[in-house]
C-alpha cells in the first residue's frame, strides 16, 4: 500500500481546479479511511472525552458540516460502506464512498471556507488516515471529455 498519506489538498491541486475552469455542478468523489480510533491530539477542543472510531469521528463531522453544505447550494448525494477492490490493488481498500455535490466550483469553495464550518473540520482530520478527493462533472452530452472542454 501506497506510504504517502494524502489528509488536505494542496495549494497546486487548488490552483489546477481553477484551471480546469468547470462551469456548472461539480461532484467531489470522496474515498475515506479510518483510523481505528479517532485522534483528536490536533484538536482537543473537539475531544469527545472518551475513545471514538474515526468512522465516529466522521459522522460528528458529517453532522456538523451538513447545515453548512446545504447553505452554500451543495447536497450529499451519496454516502456508502467501501471495502476491499474488485478491480485495483488487493491490499487497498476504502471505508467509505461520498458523492457531495456543488452548484459549482465557486459555491464549493464557499463552503470549504465557511469560518463556521471550517470549527468542525478537526472531526474530519480526526476520523481519517487517508482519502482522495477527486473533482468529477458530468458528461451532458454521453460522450467523454465533453465536460473538460
Amino acid at each position: 500500500m501506497n506510504a504517502q498519506r494524502y489528509i488536505e489538498p494542496t495549494q497546486e491541486a487548488g490552483a489546477a481546479l481553477f484551471r480546469r475552469q468547470i462551469s456548472g455542478a461539480v461532484v467531489m468523489l470522496n474515498l475515506l479511511r479510518f483510523r481505528d480510533t479517532a485522534d483528536y491530539s490536533e484538536h482537543p477542543e473537539l475531544d469527545p472525552g472518551t475513545p471514538i472510531s474515526g468512522r465516529d469521528a466522521f459522522q460528528r463531522y458529517i453532522d456538523h458540516t451538513m447545515p453548512f453544505l446545504r447553505e452554500t447550494g451543495g447536497e450529499l448525494v451519496f454516502l456508502g460502506d467501501g471495502g476491499p477492490f474488485f478491480i485495483g490493488p488487493p491490499d487497498e481498500r476504502w471505508d467509505a464512498v461520498m458523492l457531495v455535490k456543488q452548484s459549482s466550483v465557486e459555491e464549493f469553495v464557499a463552503f470549504a471556507s465557511h469560518a463556521e464550518y471550517l470549527v468542525g473540520m478537526g472531526h474530519r482530520s480526526a476520523a481519517i488516515v487517508d482519502s482522495r478527493l477527486l473533482p468529477v462533472v458530468e458528461s451532458l452530452d454521453g460522450r467523454l471529455g465533453a465536460a473538460a472542454d
